[in-house]
């Protein structure tokens, strides 16, 4: 044999010897994972190896709407078994698959590695979160607040009549009821109760706007589990509750209804909202809006705008529904931005970025302050604060019945 094929040969007998000491059965592989979860709530990838290839590493190839490792180690947990234990976040509403990993290892001799494809097969179904109502700390709140300490406060000063009964002194004069005291030949008074049965929208707007992330999640997402809250806080309070959702035009109105059936249908149509790249047309949407409700309505609008010059229309349009309508404007601060202006630099380039951000927030406390002149309620909080927020505030325009 030529002495110059000698390595040639003993690097592929080494080679050969490499894979057959190297080659693995494709493992099989259990998986657990929970079928449904909260948008921007992290759950456990459990992936268990009954081959006990410890650690042997797992590659991922996550779908747009999760997001996790790219890769992690086995650990072994018994004999003959291995687990990898995987946190995964959810970032967008749907159905994710997961249909495959890559396994992946090196040879003994370490002249090879090894990537299999492995069938998975599984699935997980994000959806919107309503963590404040499966908790009941949202329904104890409004029940306290709409039927406990001031009930008796209801009684009197609403709008609906609830009974008569004999005047006494220390009652105001103005409840008299003159005709029926006039056949009775003695003093009644009525006796009001604050109004139910209001009628409560949503307008939800999904533009490309509402795409921008917040705090890891999409604009819309916020907007959608404060709705949720709100409309089960309406149910509660004994109020119809309604949903409208527009991009460039209408997508879907749904006149209001009571109880928590209205509830699961709005559940179960803010879980279908698509992301959406349109802009958003203001003027067609509120001009539908406001011919679909011609009785007196809150209306929520949950929407983004640009600058001063992209919310014209907006303001224009809202100023027209709010002659009619109660209106409640929710804008989502992002705090990344006034953090910039926290952070002065003498760098030219970050010095551009603080300008442009505080030339952004001064435009929207314009708007904000615009619409705020024409009686419209604004919301402009943190996405960890807008449900608190609104629920407050319909819970405070209920006690002032201003619907």
């Amino acid at each position: 044999m030529d002495v110059a094929l000698l390595p040639w040969v003993i690097l592929v007998a080494a080679a050969a010897v490499d894979l057959i000491i190297s080659t693995r059965q494709a493992p099989p592989l259990h998986h657990h994972i929970p079928v449904e979860v909260f948008i921007g709530d992290t759950f456990d990838l459990t992936i268990t190896d009954d081959a006990n290839r410890a650690g042997q590493l797992a590659r991922f190839d996550w779908p747009e709407g999760l997001d996790g490792p790219s890769e992690a180690a086995f650990a072994p947990i018994s004999t003959g078994q291995a687990q990898v234990v995987v946190p995964v976040r959810a970032t967008r509403r749907g159905i994710w698959p997961l249909g495959h990993i890559w396994l992946f290892w090196t040879s003994r001799l370490g002249m090879f590695e090894f990537v299999p494809k492995l069938k998975l097969g599984a699935e997980v179904r994000v959806v919107p979160n309503i963590r404040a109502v499966q908790s009941g700390a949202l329904t104890t709140t409004v029940l306290s607040t709409l039927f406990g300490s001031k009930e008796n406060r209801a009684i009197g000063d609403g709008s609906e009549f609830h009974q008569l009964r004999d005047f006494v002194p220390g009652m105001d004069v103005k409840s008299i009821d003159w005709k029926r005291s006039a056949r009775k030949r003695s003093l009644v008074a009525k006796e009001l109760r604050a109004e139910r049965n209001h009628h409560v929208i949503l307008a939800i707007d999904n533009g490309f706007l509402m795409r921008e992330e917040i705090g890891g999640l999409p604009k819309i997402d916020h907007a959608v589990t404060a709705a949720l809250a709100l409309a089960w806080s309406a149910a509660l309070g004994g109020d119809l509750v309604g949903h409208f959702a527009y991009d460039v035009r209408p997508r879907s109105f749904a006149k209001p209804e009571p109880g928590r059936a209205a509830f699961v249908r709005l559940r179960s149509w803010a879980a279908e909202l698509d992301y959406v790249s349109r802009e958003s047309n203001h003027t067609l949407a509120l001009t539908e809006l406001n011919a679909r409700t011609p009785k007196r309505s809150l209306i929520v609008i949950f929407t983004d705008f640009v600058d001063t010059t992209s919310a014209e229309l907006m303001v224009e349009n809202i100023a027209i529904l709010a002659k009619r309508h109660l209106i409640i404007f929710i804008a989502i601060r992002d705090p990344e931005v006034e953090g910039v202006l926290d952070n002065a630099s003498d760098d030219l380039s970050q010095v551009a970025t603080l300008v442009a951000a505080n030339q952004s927030i001064s435009e929207r406390r314009l708007v904000l302050e615009r619409l705020n002149r024409l009686g419209v309620t604004v919301i402009d909080a943190k996405p960890s604060q807008v449900t608190a927020r609104l629920v407050a505030t319909y819970l405070d325009i209920k006690d002032r019945e201003l619907i």
